[in-house]
């Protein structure tokens, strides 16, 4: 296997957004010419900042017209500017459980543009969280990336992704650092535990990754502020030393998929 790394020109990547599809192209080109990776077939792992998805259940006698018209007034986006697609989750017998996604045209055609400049083939862009969700050992939970920028909370319930909540946090103060991440934190948590239709127990964990190792102390005042369990996200094997926990598990996730 081989793999690399790569930081972004300045103001090409802004907030997980292709904002310069040369720069990042020609960025890409480059990193995989310094590997020698040969491969033209592209997984893409875009961030979930150019999509919005939810999880909705209908009766099990809905039909595939009837989900349609009920996600598109429970989405009521611009068709011309957002793409909407879904996929039924395979939960209970009793309803319809579907995977709603919708993404934006402009950001997803940034991210295939720069892909094609670094001579590849994107055959599939998946959002970040939809991967990490399939990779976790922990069926139920929330990863908190302290590694990306912004960071990021995705909360997984039953192998699918729930919420997901961007957000800045200061945790270079260390008697602040428990305060600033619970916060956030409690929002994603109190967010979905607030529908009528889960059982989100406080047993499920908050997983943490990142190069940033919280001390002991912060993490055990963060699992009192939040009323969860919280641990290092258990890091995948193998991981090459200069990739980020976070983005190996985020490419597993990627190759785990059952369809292309």
């Amino acid at each position: 296997m081989r793999s690399g790394t790569a930081t972004a020109p300045a103001g090409a990547l802004v907030g997980g957004r292709v904002r310069d599809p040369t720069a990042v192209g020609i960025a890409l080109k480059q990193l995989l010419a310094r590997n020698d990776i040969t491969e033209t077939r592209a997984l893409v792992a875009a961030n979930d900042a150019v999509a919005t998805f939810r999880v909705l259940r209908y009766p099990a006698a809905a039909s595939d017209a009837e989900v349609d018209s009920a996600i598109a007034r429970e989405l009521p986006l611009d068709p011309s500017r957002m793409a909407t697609r879904w996929v039924e989750v395979p939960q209970s017998h009793d309803l319809r459980e579907v995977y709603v996604a919708s993404w934006d045209r402009a950001e997803v055609k940034n991210i295939v543009d720069a892909t094609k400049l670094a001579g590849l083939d994107p055959s599939v862009v998946e959002l970040k969280s939809t991967c990490v969700a399939r990779a976790v050992t922990e069926p139920s939970c929330v990863v908190l990336d302290l590694s990306a920028e912004p960071m990021d909370a995705t909360l997984i319930d039953h192998c699918v992704p729930q919420v997901w909540h961007n957000f800045h946090a200061d945790i270079t103060q260390d008697d602040n650092v428990a305060a600033a991440l619970a916060a956030p934190l409690r929002s994603v948590l109190r967010f979905y535990k607030s529908r009528r239709d889960t059982e989100y127990g406080p047993h499920c964990p908050v997983l943490i990754t990142g190069e940033h190792v919280l001390p002991t102390h912060v993490v055990a005042r963060l699992s009192e502020l939040v009323d969860h369990p919280v641990q290092p996200l258990p890091m995948p094997a193998r991981v090459p030393a200069d990739i980020r926990h976070t983005t190996y598990l985020t490419c597993l996730g990627l190759v785990m998929r059952r369809t292309r």
